[in-house]
């Protein structure tokens, strides 16, 4: 994989869904789309957006996925739209390939982390037997800070009561309390649903179609927000067999990757896309791994998702501190800054290229 363009960075959805769609629209690519019932902010529609590529006699998939977390999806839809173009015009995939634009479309075009309904698409991925409810211990005490029943103000003291908390309970505490998933504030940060989102029951008829014939998959689903400015780490849920393991080790190297119990940037969720994607157990080898890059400090992307969810609660998308709130979520999770866009996107085609060559080799 080259380098990349920074004009694969897109400014808002419309236009990342417009350049995903010519990319794909090339010769061996095969295009479909999934329709939502929802509206983009200028009256477009929205849709997730698939490319696949099948290779004859190969039983190694790649998938690439982006935009879960919606405003997360600028950097995953660049590394997609690179992608495809090093595979347009260098070489053809040697494995198959489907890559997944924009899971979260209305959070993608309307700037949000979230659903319409205000849901965590990456909590809403409940494994059988599991149920949509109950919260972590110490989330119905940290309601009020975070989760206002009003529109944001710039006098708010957020940050000094966030720090007295770190200051007592240390960040790695407070972040598995706030982050890890929760089901019972339907208006709250980190809200899981009270029911499987419709996304979920198409990406299941969709993989189990696509990759039932398939020995093993690697699905690369790309997020930004955690971890040190510019830096990334490919995160994963345990418990990890051996053999996931040794392909990490071999295909990514020692200390790119760390499991979501660990005391480094993860940590422990429930209802994530990875561990449900295995559980259907369509592939005999399906490694999920979620690609994070940091952009900014955990209090700056706290602040900023509270500031964005109590705008969407209490204003009207018309007035001037709601666009405040979206820019600067916006910001938050694809920095502007061309140093940090050279770097991640250099090292996102990276892991697309050592992914696409350790499946090869099998």
């Amino acid at each position: 994989m080259m380098v990349g363009q920074l004009d694969a960075f897109s400014p808002d959805y419309a236009t990342a869904r417009r350049k995903f769609r010519s990319a794909v629209a090339r010769p061996g690519w095969i295009f479909e789309e999934h329709l939502l019932q929802e509206e983009g902010p200028d009256g477009e529609t929205l849709s997730v957006d698939v490319a696949r590529y099948c290779v004859k006699g190969s039983r190694q998939t790649l998938v690439i996925s982006s935009g879960l977390h919606g405003v997360e999806g600028f950097l995953g839809s660049a590394v997609q739209l690179e992608a495809l173009r090093v595979w347009a015009t260098k070489a053809r995939p040697r494995v198959n390939v489907v890559v997944l634009h924009a899971l979260n479309p209305y959070g993608f075009a309307w700037l949000r982390r979230f659903d319409k309904q205000n849901v965590d698409l990456n909590r809403n991925f409940l494994l059988e037997g599991e149920s949509y409810q109950g919260s972590p211990a110490s989330y119905s005490t940290l309601d009020g800070l975070l989760n206002p029943q009003c529109a944001p103000n710039r006098l708010d003291m957020f940050r000094v009561q966030a720090l007295l908390l770190i200051v007592r309970h240390g960040m790695p505490a407070l972040r598995q309390a706030v982050a890890g998933g929760q089901y019972d504030f339907p208006r709250g940060l980190f809200f899981g649903g009270h029911r499987a989102a419709s996304i979920q029951q198409w990406l299941g008829d969709i993989l189990d179609e696509w990759l039932v014939d398939n020995d093993n998959v690697m699905h690369l689903d790309f997020h930004t927000g955690l971890g040190p400015h510019g830096q990334y780490k490919l995160l994963l849920d345990p418990p990890l067999r051996p053999l996931d393991q040794k392909r990490m080790l071999e295909w990514f190297g020692s200390g790119t990757f760390e499991e979501s119990d660990s005391n480094g940037i993860a940590y422990k969720t429930r209802g994530g896309i990875g561990p449900w994607c295995v559980s259907r157990e369509i592939v005999p080898n399906y490694l999920y791994v979620c690609a994070e890059f940091g952009t900014y400090g955990p209090m700056a992307v706290i602040e900023g998702l509270r500031a964005e969810n109590q705008a969407y609660h209490f204003l009207d998308s018309n007035q001037p501190a709601y666009g405040r709130a979206q820019r600067r979520l916006k910001e938050l999770f694809c920095p502007e800054a061309l140093a940090w866009r050279r770097t991640v996107l250099r090292q996102s085609l990276a892991i697309v290229a050592q992914a696409e060559t350790g499946l090869s080799d099998l």
